[in-house]
């Protein structure tokens, strides 16, 4: 089975504070055999890279409008003029405000859903051909 991995490399903000913030190198990975969700891997270049998987329905409606609850929230808002997406990660070893430059953001999204548009995605999985198969009257 053929599948599509698609991955952009940008730089997040991590905001300590609203005066200040630190540079993160992350990569925006989805692959179309795991449809439903995205990954960023955040300081790549070190020898502890941190790992997030979620949604892409998630990341795509954070991208117009607040989204999610518990340990990942999305939201659009504007820094100094600029469209960024704010995600707020919270896990047992502490939560992260993040913030990601909005226009890449949305571009690699927009590659995403045409490479698996919404609602495709459990063909990817091969779900139906197996339930039909499932389902089909044996021939016994």
């Amino acid at each position: 089975m053929h599948y599509t991995v698609i991955e952009r490399e940008l730089e997040l903000r991590l905001v300590l504070s609203p005066e200040r913030g630190v540079a993160v190198p992350a990569r925006l990975s989805y692959h179309s055999d795991d449809p439903y969700a995205v990954h960023i891997t955040f300081h790549i270049n070190s020898e502890n890279p941190v790992y997030w998987t979620f949604s892409r329905d998630l990341l795509v409606e954070g991208v117009f409008r607040p989204c999610g609850h518990g340990d990942v929230r999305v939201w659009p808002t504007k820094v100094e003029g600029r469209g960024v997406v704010l995600m707020a990660l919270s896990s047992p070893d502490g939560d992260a405000l993040l913030e990601a430059p909005a226009a890449p953001l949305s571009a690699w999204l927009e590659r995403t859903l045409r490479v698996v548009p919404p609602g495709t995605e459990g063909e990817q999985l091969g779900i139906d051909d197996a339930l039909a198969e499932l389902l089909a009257p044996s021939s016994e």
